[in-house]
């Protein structure tokens, strides 16, 4: 079993640490997003779907330099906070998770909204004429039918997070301890004269939580339609 030095058992501990968190943060706003594209028509729909795809087409510097922009010390988001609560998003691991939130938000809003979109409208409709209100249908009824979807994209959204690194190395930069995840060090090993042993001791864990995540999601949706009956 190869060994790790101090900085490589770090960078790894610091991707879990940031996939975990950006996930976490973006789920939520993932699932009213794709509530809202899956069930309401309002003007502006379109534009909202795209934009909410857009960190899928971009190159992932271009949503690290548009978070810069954004949330730099000189930015109107950044100043702000900066300014209010002396809180810097720029260069530091919070910010690294709020680049990768960005980047795997629209893979969450995408596994949700296919799940919306499967679920019979009758069921919602039979409970709005029991008497049941708009959140008490959410939650009783639409939430567990859509739990493999949400968690299945959860899953998948964690092993990207894993892989992040153009937003990631653009908005937060790469600080060794700080800000540089697994994929970053990697590259750090590859710049670096006799780092071939250490990108491929990196990059083969990568490899094995990317698979692992990626049958997590699969094993964890069948699990859940089993439960429900599906």
């Amino acid at each position: 079993m190869p060994e790790f030095s101090d900085a490589e058992r770090a960078a790894i501990w610091l991707s879990l640490r940031i996939a975990l968190v950006s996930v976490g943060a973006a789920l939520p706003p993932a699932i009213a997003v794709a509530w809202l594209l899956a069930r309401k028509n309002f003007p502006g729909k379109a534009l909202l779907d795209a934009a909410v795809h857009l960190p899928l087409v971009l190159p992932p510097v271009v949503v690290g330099y548009a978070l810069l922009l954004l949330f730099g010390v000189r930015g109107p988001a950044g100043e702000w906070l900066d300014a209010t609560f002396g809180f810097r998003l720029v260069f530091t691991a919070e910010g690294a998770a709020l680049a990768t939130s960005v980047m795997v938000f629209p893979l969450l809003v995408r596994a949700v909204r296919l799940s919306i979109e499967a679920l019979d409208p009758g069921l919602d409709e039979a409970a709005r004429t029991l008497g049941a209100g708009a959140l008490d249908r959410f939650f009783t009824l639409a939430l567990p039918l859509i739990a493999p979807g949400i968690l299945a994209g959860a899953v998948i959204a964690f092993a990207a997070s894993l892989g992040e690194f153009g937003a990631v190395i653009t908005f937060a930069s790469n600080v060794p301890g700080e800000t540089q995840t697994l994929p970053l060090a990697i590259y750090s090993a590859t710049q670096t004269p006799g780092g071939d042993a250490t990108a491929a001791k990196l990059a083969a864990v990568s490899l094995l939580l990317a698979l692992g995540g990626l049958m997590a999601a699969e094993l964890i949706a069948k699990r859940l339609r089993r439960m429900l009956g599906r």
